[in-house]
C-alpha cells in the first residue's frame, strides 16, 4: 500500500509540475514589455478554448473554434459572437458542459484555422483533432470532410490522421500545411504524449487541385502550429514536447531539410506571422526543473503512465486549480526573440495558445483553457 502511495504521489507530482509555471520574466529591455497594454476580454458563452483565431479575405472576424465544436464568428458592430459552422452532423449533447472532452470525438475539437480567397469566395480550411482536415464555404453551415490521396510509400501505411492541429495556406497555390501532432494520441490524451515521449507526429502538405496528401517530416514529437514565411520558402513548426521551434525549408537548396532556430522555455503552441516581422508565439506554459527531467527521460514518464490512474483525467481535473500563466512571444526569422507579452497583472491567463496581430494594431489572444478571448490596443 505504502509503495502503491509513492507511486502515486510521484504521478501527481509530475502532473502538477506540468501544468505549473515559473513566473519569472526574461532579462529583456523594458520597452519590449507591454504591460501597458489595457485588455479587453470578450466572454465566450457556453463553451471555453478559442484556440485559433482567422480573418476572412474583406477583414471580417475573427473566427474561431470552441470546445463544443462550433466555429464561431466575432460581429464588431454587435459586440457578440454568431454561430458559423460545425465540424460534425451529430451535435446531440454537445453543448453540454459536464464532461464535455468525452464528447470531443462526436463532437468535434476545430483547432487550426486559415482562410482562402479562392476566387468563387472564401473558403475557411479546419484542422479539427477528430474530423481531420475539412473546409467550410463563406456561408458556413456544415463543414465538408476533404478526401485525400496518399503515396503509401510516404505515410507507411497511415491512411489516416488522428490529432490534426495546426495549420496556414500558401495563398498563391493554395497548398495546405497543417500538422497530425501524434499517430498513437488523441487529443484528450494530450497529456500521455508528452509524458510519453511519443514522437509519432508528422507536418503534412495537401494539394487542393491534386487531392494529394504528402508526408513532409515525420517522427515528430507533438507537433503543433505552422506558420509559412511571407515568400513561401519556408516555415516554422512549434515542436510542442521538445519546446522548440523548427525551421522547415520548402525552398531553396535547402529544401526538405529543416533547422532548429529557437529552444523556449516553455510548450509553444501555435505561430501566427506578426505585420512587424517575425513571428508570434503562443506558450502554453513555462517547463519547470522537473518536468524538464522528465521530459529528458522518457523512460520515466512511461512508467507513470503505468500507474493505476487517468493521467488525462487527472491533469484535466488538476488544470482548474493550478494558476498557470501563459506568454507570447515574438521571434525573428532567426529565432531571436524580439518581444514578450506574459500571462501576469491584466492578463490573468491560464495558458496562451495564439497571439494574432492585425494590420489595425489589434491583438487577438486564444487560450485552450479559458472561456473568453482577449484583444489589446498596441
Amino acid at each position: 500500500m505504502n509503495f502503491n502511495f509513492c507511486l502515486n504521489a510521484t504521478a501527481l507530482s509530475a502532473l502538477f509540475a506540468l501544468l505549473a509555471i515559473n513566473i519569472t520574466r526574461f532579462s529583456l529591455p523594458p520597452e519590449t514589455t507591454f504591460d501597458h497594454w489595457k485588455t479587453e476580454y470578450v466572454p465566450i458563452h457556453g463553451a471555453v478554448g478559442p484556440e485559433s483565431f482567422a480573418f476572412d479575405s474583406s477583414g471580417g472576424g475573427p473566427y474561431t473554434g470552441i470546445s463544443d465544436g462550433r466555429i464561431i464568428k466575432w460581429l464588431p458592430q454587435q459586440q457578440t459572437w454568431i454561430d458559423f459552422a460545425v465540424t460534425s452532423s451529430n451535435r446531440t449533447g454537445c453543448e453540454e458542459r459536464e464532461r464535455r472532452e468525452e464528447r470531443e470525438e462526436r463532437c468535434g475539437r476545430p483547432l487550426g484555422l486559415k482562410f482562402k480567397d479562392s476566387g468563387d469566395g472564401d473558403q475557411l480550411y479546419i484542422a479539427d483533432a477528430y474530423m481531420g482536415l475539412l473546409r467550410v464555404g463563406s456561408n458556413g453551415g456544415l463543414a465538408e470532410r476533404l478526401d485525400f490521396q496518399t503515396r503509401e510509400d510516404q505515410l507507411r501505411g497511415f491512411d489516416s490522421l488522428t490529432f490534426a492541429n495546426g495549420l496556414d495556406i500558401d495563398q498563391f497555390s493554395g497548398v495546405v500545411y497543417f500538422t497530425d501532432s501524434s499517430s498513437h494520441y488523441q487529443r484528450r490524451n494530450f497529456a500521455s504524449s508528452v509524458l510519453s515521449g511519443d514522437n509519432t507526429g508528422r507536418l503534412m502538405k495537401y494539394d487542393p487541385k491534386t487531392k494529394q496528401l504528402s508526408l513532409l517530416l515525420a517522427n515528430l514529437s507533438f507537433p503543433n502550429g505552422v506558420s509559412l514565411s511571407k515568400n513561401g520558402d519556408f516555415l516554422l513548426l512549434a515542436e510542442t514536447t521538445k519546446c522548440r521551434i523548427l525551421k522547415y525549408w520548402l525552398k531553396t537548396v535547402k529544401a526538405g531539410s529543416y533547422d532548429v532556430i529557437a529552444e523556449l522555455p516553455g510548450f509553444p503552441d501555435n505561430i501566427k506571422a506578426s505585420r512587424r516581422g517575425g513571428f508570434w508565439v503562443g506558450i502554453h506554459s513555462r517547463k519547470r526543473g522537473s518536468l524538464r527531467l522528465i521530459l529528458s527521460q522518457p523512460w520515466i514518464g512511461k512508467v507513470l503512465l503505468k500507474l493505476p490512474l487517468d493521467i488525462d483525467k487527472v491533469h484535466s481535473f488538476l488544470g482548474k486549480w493550478i494558476k498557470n500563466g501563459g506568454i507570447g512571444m515574438r521571434v525573428s526569422e532567426e529565432g531571436e526573440v524580439m518581444e514578450i507579452i506574459e500571462g501576469k497583472g491584466d492578463l490573468k491567463w491560464k495558458s496562451f495558445s495564439e497571439v494574432e496581430e492585425r494590420e489595425d494594431g489589434v491583438v487577438w489572444i486564444g487560450s485552450i483553457n479559458t472561456p473568453f478571448a482577449a484583444k489589446i490596443k498596441m
